[in-house]
């Protein structure tokens, strides 16, 4: 049986000031598809294009359900998330996923 991967993952503009929170089941082209801007809409336009947290699930529904709850959290709350995995808002590079 094939083993499925799903991601949750926050990207947040160079300057912090914007982030976007995402689902997918290939994390490093969807990055790539959001850094080169090959994706219209909000990370385009606001170049927000610094991943700074994902995280994987095995079942779509759990990580759809998650995406939903993560946007309705306040921003500081949002940015909390961040900081316990990556306190230093460092951004992760797809390089070091693969």
């Amino acid at each position: 049986m094939r083993e499925y991967h799903f991601f949750v993952y926050i990207l947040t503009s160079y300057n912090g000031n914007a982030m976007y929170i995402g689902v997918t089941n290939d994390l490093i082209r969807r990055v790539y598809e959001h850094k080169s801007g090959m994706i219209e809409g909000f990370t385009k336009q606001y170049r927000v294009h610094k991943l700074v947290y994902f995280e994987q699930f095995e079942d779509v529904g759990a990580a759809l359900e998650r995406e939903k709850q993560l946007k309705k959290w306040s921003r500081a709350k949002k940015n909390g998330l961040v900081e316990t995995a990556n306190p230093e808002w460092k951004e992760i590079l797809l390089s070091d996923m693969m």
